[in-house]
């Protein structure tokens, strides 16, 4: 099994975390100006500035399409890491499923190594800075699930599924990003575990991930999707707000939600096809009330 994600909240767009506060001169303050060309990319502007890389918008005057640009910063992107990024770009590539965001090429774009993606209205953390009906997390629930499942039954763990991971397009679609960076950032950056804390699993931070971490930080997406929170360490249960959560929400989704993100990873479903099977059976009875409301 392979460990694919990226370190702790880095460099996606819902995060921007304002790049602006960086320090002049720091590795991470050196961002392309806007309208600069790159290739046959014209950049519009930064989005993202993390200890890996940055993210920017920008129009592919080729295509004629606006995309996402991920771009690592030059000090991690010597000969041996560039050479385990490919190898890791070239994996994210094998996975064809609807609900993973694809690369549409990565390589050398004058001199620069740039991966690039299809650009997305939001992410899922933007969503959730707004009210969001029950079947709206039910949809996306389905969608993140459906992609993870696939990853899975490829052997393939993500490492850092967390909200500013999942990518909304127009049409309602669902995409899960960020496959294939962890081997690069995991030999640069201090990585005794790789994920966003608040969605990581014990055992993660532990430097031993597994599928059924993945599945915690499902579980804890589910958790958010219900209007529950965010659960803190050291997630006994009952989670906070869970009066609320019955109000909308049936026992039985309730129940997954929980085994999902039990410590105790022995406790958890195996895999995401196994949480997604569970889920998919208790999905037509999950609601209480009517389906658009509010969670």
């Amino acid at each position: 099994m392979r460990c694919l994600g990226r370190k702790a909240h880095e460099g996606s767009p819902a995060a921007a975390s304002r790049p602006e506060l960086l320090q002049a001169g720091s590795p991470l303050s050196r961002r392309f100006r806007r309208r600069q060309r790159l290739g046959q990319y014209r950049i519009e502007e930064c989005v993202a500035v993390g200890g890996f890389a940055e993210v920017y918008k920008a129009y592919d005057t080729v295509e004629g399409i606006r995309v996402a640009l991920k771009v690592p910063h030059p000090h991690l992107t010597d000969r041996e890491n560039l050479d385990a990024f490919r190898k890791e770009v070239r994996l994210v590539a094998s996975l064809d499923h609807p609900a993973i965001l694809g690369i549409k090429t990565a390589g050398l774009v004058d001199g620069v190594f740039v991966v690039v993606s299809a650009l997305a209205e939001e992410t899922l953390a933007d969503r959730l800075t707004r009210r969001i009906s029950r079947k709206r997390a039910l949809e996306v629930m389905g969608s993140l699930l459906d992609g993870l499942a696939y990853a899975h039954g490829r052997r393939v763990i993500h490492c850092d599924v967390k909200p500013e991971n999942v990518l909304l397009f127009k049409g309602d679609r669902v995409r899960l990003a960020d496959f294939g960076l962890a081997r690069l950032a995991l030999r640069t950056l201090d990585a005794s575990g790789s994920g966003t804390v608040g969605y990581m699993a014990p055992e993660q931070a532990l430097g031993r991930p597994s599928l059924r971490s993945d599945v915690f930080s499902l579980g804890m997406i589910l958790w958010r999707l219900m209007g529950g929170g965010l659960p803190a360490w050291p997630y006994r249960w009952p989670y906070d707000r869970l009066d609320r959560v019955r109000r909308g929400w049936s026992e039985e989704i309730i129940r997954i939600a929980r085994r999902a993100t039990e410590v105790d990873e022995s406790k958890r479903y195996a895999d995401a096809r196994a949480l997604r099977a569970a889920f998919e059976r208790a999905r037509p009875r999950a609601l209480r009330g009517p389906a658009g409301s509010a969670s």
